[in-house]
């Protein structure tokens, strides 16, 4: 197949899977059309898309560095490569994502939003349970919100890591770093449903049998599914927010330490080496951190 057809390929994807918007899907286009253009018109060696590698698309980077593009046009530009070798790992066009590693220049962080509790309420009642899918992916939002994972976290969770009796499930986060986390019991209500009524019919493929979240073709989900999976629940439950996987783990840690938790705990249960990544996850409106000045500074309580 031809860069073209790949390239229409993934409209397609980018309009029916993930119900983006015309002006999206056209900055997504010219991004591939750049890489495109790199690989057929600037180097000269011709290489198929399942022969790129990561080295090639840091070349690439630097290419496009020095045609003069902005931190920001260069960061979103990566975005949309990401996405495209996303589709095509989601549709076996290739083996491995050669993007996963690739490296967004530094803008500053722009905090997510925040779903409040009800809100998640609307998400989960506007899964369809009566389908297969539904009860599997009650138990991925119930999941990313009761225990704060990441979303490729998430989707590499196995069987025998969930200690069932202790309501933990075992982690391997960035950097192949162990963590046990707490999971809520509604979480793990919903995970035995999906087990014992949903992925019990599912013609499993080799390799894939510890598992927890499958697709119909028996093996695990990909990180763009699990995006799409939220954004069509958000589009039906008519929420205005940019919601994405890491929204619940954002909502997960502000609620916490809305509830009292302390700030050193969420870090070790969002596996965070450093505390001010933690300090921007649990991002707080001003309000709330002046009432926790009034109600515990030994100043405020003796004015």
């Amino acid at each position: 197949m031809s860069w073209t057809s790949y390239i229409n390929g993934f409209t397609i994807f980018l309009k029916l899977e993930r119900s983006l918007s015309n002006s999206s899907v056209e900055s997504y286009v010219r991004d591939v059309t750049k890489l495109e253009q790199y690989f057929t018109e600037i180097r000269s060696d011709n290489l198929s898309i399942s022969s790129i590698e990561l080295i090639q698309l840091q070349e690439f980077l630097t290419w496009i560095f020095d045609l003069g593009l902005g931190a920001r046009s260069q960061a979103r530009l990566i975005s949309g490569i990401k996405s495209f070798f996303n589709y095509l790992l989601l549709e076996d066009i290739i083996e491995t994502n050669p993007s996963e590693l690739l490296a967004s220049p530094k803008i500053g962080r722009k905090l997510p939003d925040t779903l409040s509790v009800e809100e998640i309420d609307l998400l989960v009642a506007a899964i369809d349970r009566s389908t297969p899918e539904g009860e599997r992916n009650i138990a991925i939002i119930e999941t990313l919100y009761g225990s704060g994972v990441r979303v490729s976290e998430l989707i590499n969770i196995k069987i025998s890591e969930i200690f069932w009796d202790d309501e933990f499930i075992r982690i391997i986060g960035k950097g192949d770093k162990q963590r046990l986390v707490p999971i809520s019991g509604v979480a793990l209500k919903h995970i035995k449903i999906y087990l014992n009524r949903v992925r019990i019919h599912v013609p499993i493929k080799k390799g894939y049998e510890d598992f927890l979240f499958l697709n119909r073709r028996g093996k695990s989900l990909s990180r763009v599914m699990i995006f799409s999976i939220v954004k069509q629940l958000a589009n039906k439950a008519e929420l205005n927010k940019n919601i994405s996987p890491h929204t619940f783990r954002h909502s997960f840690a502000t609620h916490l330490i809305e509830g009292g938790a302390n700030l050193r705990a969420i870090q070790d249960l969002l596996g965070h080496e450093s505390i001010s990544t933690t300090e921007i996850y649990t991002h707080l409106d001003r309000t709330y951190l002046r009432q926790m000045i009034l109600d515990y500074h030994p100043w405020a309580k003796n004015s």
